[in-house]
């Protein structure tokens, strides 16, 4: 079983079409049935991960592997080294790590089973020591077809598209691909952060997830993403550089400051991978920050929907309002938060409060969002001082300590005026 599924789709939209009378189709309430209670399937064992992420260092060894070697089975790098349409600067890089694995893994065995590993007499005399060859420095991205198997437990699936290898036919996994590398380059060039991990973990990708499923999701067990293709309302989630980029987020807040997956630190959680996201996007598209839409999941909608994206940064609760399956409910200020028990505490709904606070901070900036406010959100995530329970109110007071540094007080002050526009405020 997953450790958690982060769906791009929150799970008010996908409730309202299940249960809308406006949507006549009982086979597409079903479809969209079956996509909400997958993620409600996996939502509750989420919050067991980032709990046990935030956890000491010492207790959290259980929380699955992270080693560049885990990601990559040695049969995927073996399709690399030798497939013809692979460039061959890519296929040698693949050569060597496999010798590395099999040098690794022989090393492994001699532990446990030193007799076996005896010198022949006259030979340790003579021969040089070989030099151990070392990983390459870069990652691998991999595609694979689910071929519509609803069942996580046969992910991947089939390989379609390796790296280095020339497009293929499937536009939906040259999507995939184009788009992960996008990813990765952006919090390589923008912050020097390499891959996921910070290790250049290799990405495996998955579409053509079950039949008709209107989702995308980063498994962390499996360490990869799931595309699903949608249908009559929702899809090409694949095409969508802000999708990919807000759910590969999720797997970097992993190894930066784990959230716990509920209430204020869980919205944070989703706010991040927002953030993040939209950058990605706008530097992709070279938007300023105020020329810029800020509208996440701008092309998952199909023509027909009332609706421009799934969420609004600038204005939360504007992004859609079609009959079939309502408005959206996010609020864009303090003053309409409620505690709720639905959606882990509001983690989907609240997210857009921050979300709002973030856009004000890189307008008030100027320029691009990545270049100043993005920058103060990512040092707050990578410095330690986000706690795993952190509340709106703390994390306002990271970003404004950290805009301080960064910027001086000119910046502490526009941090803190973005915050205090949303009724994030500190009480004196």
């Amino acid at each position: 079983m997953a450790s958690h599924i982060c769906c791009i789709v929150p799970p008010y939209l996908l409730r309202g079409i299940v249960e809308s009378q406006a949507v006549e189709d009982d086979e597409y309430k079903e479809c969209a049935r079956h996509t909400l209670e997958h993620r409600a399937h996996f939502t509750s064992t989420r919050c067991d991960r980032f709990n046990t992420l935030s956890q000491p260092h010492a207790s959290r060894a259980h929380a699955g592997p992270s080693t560049r070697q885990s990601i990559v089975p040695e049969v995927l790098l073996q399709h690399i080294a030798e497939c013809e349409d692979v460039d061959e600067e890519t296929r040698e890089r693949a050569r060597g790590d496999i010798e590395h694995t099999r040098s690794v893994i022989s090393q492994y065995q001699k532990v446990l089973a030193p007799e076996e590993e005896e010198e022949k007499p006259g030979v340790a005399a003579t021969a040089k020591p070989k030099p151990k060859p070392k990983p390459s420095a870069g990652f691998y991205r991999a595609v694979y077809d689910a071929k519509n198997d609803p069942d996580e437990e046969d992910l991947p699936g089939k390989v379609v598209r390796v790296e280095g290898q020339k497009a293929v036919t499937d536009e939906t996994a040259n999507d995939a691909y184009d788009n992960v590398g996008r990813v990765l380059d952006f919090y390589l060039k923008e912050f020097n952060w390499k891959s996921i991990d910070n290790k250049n973990m290799h990405v495996i990708s998955t579409v053509h997830f079950a039949k008709r499923y209107e989702n995308a999701f980063w498994d962390p067990t499996r360490r990869q993403m799931v595309f699903g293709d949608g249908d009559k309302f929702l899809y090409r989630f694949a095409s969508c550089l802000d999708v990919i980029g807000h759910e590969l987020t999720h797997a970097v807040t992993e190894h930066t400051s784990p959230l716990v997956y509920q209430g204020q630190p869980g919205a944070l959680n989703e706010h991040i991978s927002d953030v993040f996201g939209i950058m990605i996007k706008q530097k992709f598209e070279n938007e300023t920050a105020e020329n810029a839409d800020w509208l996440i999941g701008e092309g998952c909608l199909l023509p027909d929907v009332k609706g421009v994206a799934l969420r609004s940064m600038k204005e939360p609760g504007t992004a859609y309002n079609d009959p079939r399956f309502g408005k959206d409910p996010q609020p864009a200020s303090m003053a309409d938060y409620k505690p709720t028990s639905d959606d882990n505490g509001g983690v989907h709904l609240y997210s857009g409060i921050p979300n709002r606070a973030f856009y004000l901070a890189s307008v008030a900036f100027g320029g691009y969002s990545w270049e100043k406010a993005g920058q103060i959100w990512w040092k707050a995530m990578s410095s330690g001082r986000v706690p795993s329970q952190c509340t709106f109110i703390q994390f306002a007071d990271v970003t404004t300590d950290v805009a301080e540094e960064l910027y001086g007080e000119e910046g502490a002050k526009i941090v803190r005026n973005a915050w205090n526009e949303v009724g994030v405020t500190r009480k004196h």
